[in-house]
């Protein structure tokens, strides 16, 4: 009320932002007096243990009541620690469930602003064309595709074929580079021969 007279009244994020402050800081202070606890429960066991040695049964009964209600108050600590760090953090899952709550009202309003500048009859037909363009660049692909293969079956089978009688010769023993070198020898050879007999032509073609 003094908010809304006085000033600008607090938004529940900036409300939700200063108890988690208030919060963080009783925790750090309650953390703080635990520690200092523990510090006084470490020196009353040594105070302890000395006026044990010395035989002052009745101090050391004294002390370890005062210990005992030390470490008693240290475990309330504890537990109101752990509360108020619970508080904190289901304040912290209100923060981020409103920061999403606003953050999805923001992407709402923004899609119907899109939606309401969408012009679906255009869309569509974009879709369409679009679609009429890919099936035509799909089919001038396969077809140059099948160009291709078939330009170059030709060449493959010959290499493939040359490869296989290769494989073979050489599975058999025979260099097929020293029976071409033979049979050209032999060839000529004919030549000669056919020449000084009269001939003109060998009696079989050249290989």
């Amino acid at each position: 009320m003094m908010n809304s007279i006085f000033g600008k009244r607090k938004t529940p994020a900036e409300l939700l932002r200063e108890n988690k402050r208030m919060l963080d800081k009783s925790i750090r202070e309650i953390e703080r007096e635990r520690q200092g606890l523990q510090t006084q429960e470490k020196k009353l066991i040594n105070e302890i243990k000395k006026t044990a040695k010395q035989g002052q049964m009745g101090a050391v009964k004294v002390m370890a009541k005062d210990l005992i209600r030390t470490r008693h108050q240290i475990e309330k600590f504890y537990k109101l620690k752990s509360q108020l760090q619970g508080v904190s953090l289901r304040i912290q899952t209100l923060k981020s469930t409103q920061a999403m709550g606003e953050a999805m009202k923001g992407v709402t309003k923004a899609m119907g602003q899109m939606n309401r500048q969408m012009n679906l009859p255009s869309l569509q037909k974009i879709m369409q064309e679009f679609e009429r363009q890919n099936e035509k660049m799909e089919m001038v692909s396969e077809v140059m595709g099948d160009a291709i293969d078939d330009a170059l079956e030709g060449d493959e089978e010959e290499e493939e074929t040359e490869d296989l009688v290769s494989q073979v010769l050489d599975e058999i023993g025979i260099d097929i580079n020293q029976e071409v070198k033979h049979q050209n020898f032999s060839y000529q050879l004919l030549t000669y021969q056919c020449y000084k007999s009269g001939l003109t032509e060998p009696i079989y073609s050249k290989p």
